[in-house]
Protein backbone atom coordinates (compact mmCIF):
# COMPACT_ATOMS: atom_id res chain seq x y z
CA UNK A 1 0.00 0.00 0.00
CA UNK A 2 1.09 3.47 -1.02
CA UNK A 3 1.92 6.20 1.83
CA UNK A 4 1.60 9.61 1.87
CA UNK A 5 3.58 11.91 4.54
CA UNK A 6 2.20 15.15 4.85
CA UNK A 7 4.34 17.51 7.05
CA UNK A 8 3.33 21.12 8.81
CA UNK A 9 5.91 23.33 9.78
CA UNK A 10 4.06 26.06 11.73
CA UNK A 11 6.74 28.09 12.08
CA UNK A 12 8.51 27.85 9.04
CA UNK A 13 4.89 28.51 7.30
CA UNK A 14 5.71 25.19 5.16
CA UNK A 15 3.73 22.14 4.04
CA UNK A 16 5.63 19.26 2.88
CA UNK A 17 4.31 16.29 1.01
CA UNK A 18 5.93 12.75 0.35
CA UNK A 19 4.39 10.36 -1.43
CA UNK A 20 7.87 8.44 -2.16
CA UNK A 21 10.83 7.50 0.20
CA UNK A 22 12.31 10.94 1.41
CA UNK A 23 15.40 9.03 1.26
CA UNK A 24 15.29 8.87 -2.55
CA UNK A 25 15.82 12.76 -2.66
CA UNK A 26 18.07 13.28 -4.88
CA UNK A 27 17.56 16.76 -6.10
CA UNK A 28 14.85 19.86 -6.02
CA UNK A 29 13.71 22.34 -8.16
CA UNK A 30 11.68 25.68 -7.89
CA UNK A 31 8.73 26.08 -9.95
CA UNK A 32 8.73 29.83 -9.37
CA UNK A 33 5.16 29.27 -8.03
CA UNK A 34 6.42 29.23 -4.02
CA UNK A 35 6.42 25.20 -4.31
CA UNK A 36 9.22 22.91 -4.59
CA UNK A 37 9.37 19.31 -6.21
CA UNK A 38 11.91 16.76 -4.38
CA UNK A 39 12.84 14.72 -7.24
CA UNK A 40 14.29 11.03 -7.02
CA UNK A 41 17.55 10.15 -9.05
CA UNK A 42 16.00 9.02 -12.24
CA UNK A 43 13.82 12.40 -12.12
CA UNK A 44 10.63 10.86 -10.96
CA UNK A 45 8.66 13.54 -8.40
CA UNK A 46 8.66 11.96 -5.06
CA UNK A 47 7.33 15.17 -2.69
CA UNK A 48 6.39 18.86 -2.55
CA UNK A 49 7.05 21.25 -0.53
CA UNK A 50 4.63 24.60 -0.61
CA UNK A 51 6.35 27.51 1.04
CA UNK A 52 3.87 30.62 2.71
CA UNK A 53 1.83 28.13 3.33
CA UNK A 54 -0.77 29.15 6.67
CA UNK A 55 -3.56 27.06 7.98
CA UNK A 56 -6.42 28.08 10.26
CA UNK A 57 -5.41 30.44 12.89
CA UNK A 58 -6.11 27.54 15.40
CA UNK A 59 -2.48 25.58 13.82
CA UNK A 60 -4.42 22.31 13.04
CA UNK A 61 -4.62 21.27 9.61
CA UNK A 62 -7.10 18.73 8.21
CA UNK A 63 -6.20 16.42 5.47
CA UNK A 64 -8.56 14.63 3.27
CA UNK A 65 -7.39 11.66 0.96
CA UNK A 66 -9.60 10.36 -2.03
CA UNK A 67 -8.86 7.59 -4.30
CA UNK A 68 -9.54 6.28 -7.80
CA UNK A 69 -9.05 2.92 -9.26
CA UNK A 70 -6.93 3.21 -12.49
CA UNK A 71 -8.69 2.26 -15.62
Amino acid sequence: MAQVKVFYDQTGNTLTVWFGNPKDEYVCEETGEEVILMKSKTGQVIGFEKLNFSSAKSGHLQVAFETQQAA
